[in-house]
């Protein structure tokens, strides 16, 4: 199906242990997974040099991949230091020129804030620097945002404080299905919805209900591609088989 992608990070136990890197993990969407998206988890890039991000390029036009994401650690928004800070925002830089020699649709930049609340101080300063990717990603043509990923991030209502603070069409996030703290975590889904660029589906969704909650997300307006990642590091390719069999056969039911 066109609007599945199986993300990097799902494989991040076999780079790790040496047994793989980019090019064969996107030897083993293309021919093992018949799927032809990949979003691409930062952790398996050997370097953001040109020469570099350009042969990964190559390989995915030889097979007609696309990226709708780019999933970057090391770059958060966010960081107490203002030495951290900018060495942070130096990598983001280079990812969001990787994103744009990649023709990725999506780049994903963390807030960074790992508490669950948000000082107004961190808050202004992340609202000012996204305006600043936003249009970077605007001229490259992608959008740029973070993912319910840690801390603050996991408040649904923050995040849409956040998006309207930011106030920039090119501003969206990806949505780590379920993964929402608060009173009101079982509303975070379809809250952001709309303002969704990617989606993460890990191996806790595929049960039972799989099909209502992509329809949930569907039906608010999200029409971008599921990423699976499955996280455990562990039968990885095993594993990452029936989380997408599973992604597959509940999209399929709601075509119907």
């Amino acid at each position: 199906m066109k609007n599945i992608s199986i993300d990097s990070y799902s494989f991040h136990g076999l780079l790790r242990e040496g047994k793989m890197d980019i090019f064969h993990y996107l030897e083993s969407l293309k021919y093992r997974y018949r799927v032809d998206a990949a979003g691409i988890w930062n952790g398996f890039f050997a370097s953001t040099d040109e020469d570099y991000i350009r042969k990964v390029k190559e390989a995915l036009d030889e097979k007609g991949m696309t990226v709708p994401n780019i999933a970057v650690d090391g770059a958060s928004v966010w960081a107490d230091s203002e030495d951290v800070r900018e060495k942070n925002r130096q990598n983001a830089l280079r990812h969001l020129e990787a994103a744009r020699i990649l023709g990725a649709k999506s780049v994903r930049i963390d807030w960074g804030v790992t508490t669950p609340e948000i000082t107004d101080e961190q808050f202004d300063f992340i609202a000012k620097r996204y305006r600043e990717y936003c249009r970077i990603a605007s001229d490259y043509g992608f959008v740029v945002g973070p993912e319910n990923h840690f801390g603050a991030s996991l408040n649904p209502y923050l995040m849409k404080k956040m998006i309207e603070a930011v106030n920039d069409p090119a501003y969206k996030i990806l949505l780590h299905i379920g993964r929402w703290k608060g009173d009101d975590a079982d509303k975070g889904d379809v809250m952001m919805a709309p303002y969704t660029m990617h989606t993460h589906v890990s191996i806790d969704m595929a049960d039972a209900g799989l099909e209502e909650k992509l329809k949930s997300i569907i039906d608010a307006g999200y029409q971008g591609f599921w990423g699976i990642e499955f996280g455990s590091g562990k039968d990885e390719f095993v594993q990452v088989e029936w989380l997408t069999v599973s992604v597959k056969r509940a999209l399929e039911l709601l075509s119907k």
